[in-house]
């Protein structure tokens, strides 16, 4: 973390201070948590509840405090609902359970009822007693079609169930891994690939590599235009990131306006023209503020990119990608640096 981005957090941490004593709010973990989440913008969905009561309230209360903090940051949300599904799930196996057990019963009558026929047809001396047996037969034969009838139904039933709460599973699980504002991966799901390529080029002997992003002057621009402006410059980011990557890479928000992008089985010279084609799209594009029509100009952005070393942990690479996003960042800014040890080239505007 370079000094700009730990400046950066005092500033939050100061704001959220702020904002606990204007509301009036005790300085709990969680409270903080809350404000801090406020401050960074990290959270649209959350801004957005705590602006509207805000405007309604003027202040939030303690119990608008707990609300808020429940339905947008704490982790009990996702769990609550997986808890839900993982109940569901259970009593859809009971019924299965149960729907087993009668069919095995009716197994047992059935075959009862055979082997009394079997008796019955020893002692058969004539067709009027051959009669009733082959009813018994029949009635028995029906009740068990029945049976299987009735099973084979709630079988279908319980997997088309089943199915809809495995895609629920899947559809929370991606909730969570998945940034609100750009859709990107989020930080969890960055730190989960980026230790998969690690492993998987610690494993395999192929280069991996990591680049991280930064949109320059983003607070300047921010401040200027209003966070709504400062938001869609961020989907445009992660919508270039996205249209530009493979199937085997992620492209991540890694924190407020910086990305990153984890490149398994990538090469460092690939992974710097990719960042540099990156960079090219997103300073081509000119930004509207689309309630007015009114030309915003452009952003640039910088890269730094790291390659995989031997025994490298997820915070070695980090550091170097982030060094290396420094160096782009105080050497001009709008350009690609690589990490320091191989040749720096630099992309200039």
């Amino acid at each position: 973390m370079q000094h700009d981005e730990i400046v950066r957090t005092y500033a939050h941490g100061e704001t959220a201070l702020k904002y606990l004593k204007a509301n009036e709010t005790p300085a709990f973990p969680r409270n903080y948590e809350l404000w801090y989440t406020y401050s960074s913008g990290l959270n649209r969905e959350l801004n957005q509840a705590i602006n509207e009561a805000l405007r309604a309230h003027g202040s939030l209360s303690p119990s608008m405090t707990d609300k808020i903090y429940e339905e947008f940051v704490s982790p009990a949300v996702l769990t609550e609902r997986v808890g839900k599904v993982s109940g569901e799930l259970t009593g859809e196996v009971a019924e299965i359970i149960k729907a087993l057990a009668r069919a095995g019963g009716s197994v047992g009558t059935y075959g009862d009822a055979l082997k009394t026929v079997m008796d019955d047809l020893d002692e058969v001396d004539s067709t009027a007693k051959l009669q009733p047996i082959l009813s018994s037969i029949i009635d028995a034969t029906r009740e068990m079609e029945t049976q299987n009838s009735q099973l084979e139904k709630r079988l279908q039933e319980s997997q088309s169930h089943i199915s809809e709460l495995q895609q629920t599973l899947e559809s929370i699980r991606f909730e969570s891994l998945t940034d609100q504002l750009t859709g990107l991966a989020n930080r969890k799901r960055f730190d989960e690939a980026l230790l998969t390529a690690l492993n998987a080029a610690e494993e395999t002997g192929n280069a991996m590599c990591l680049i991280l992003g930064d949109v320059d002057h983003f607070k300047k621009f921010n401040d200027t235009f209003g966070h709504q402006t400062g938001d869609q410059v961020l989907r445009l980011v992660a919508a270039t990131l996205r249209n530009n990557v493979k199937g085997q890479d992620t492209a991540a928000r890694y924190g407020g306006e910086e990305f990153g992008i984890v490149l398994p089985r990538t090469d460092l010279e690939s992974a710097f023209s990719l960042a540099d084609q990156i960079r090219e799209v997103i300073k081509a594009k000119e930004l509207i503020k689309r309630s007015t029509g009114e030309s915003l100009g452009r952003v640039t952005m910088s890269f730094g990119v790291a390659v995989y070393h031997p025994n490298d942990t997820a915070e070695t690479i980090i550091e170097r990608a982030d060094a290396a996003l420094y160096a782009a960042k105080r050497t001009g800014r709008d350009r690609v640096m690589r990490e320091s040890g191989h040749a720096e080239e630099s992309a200039v505007a």
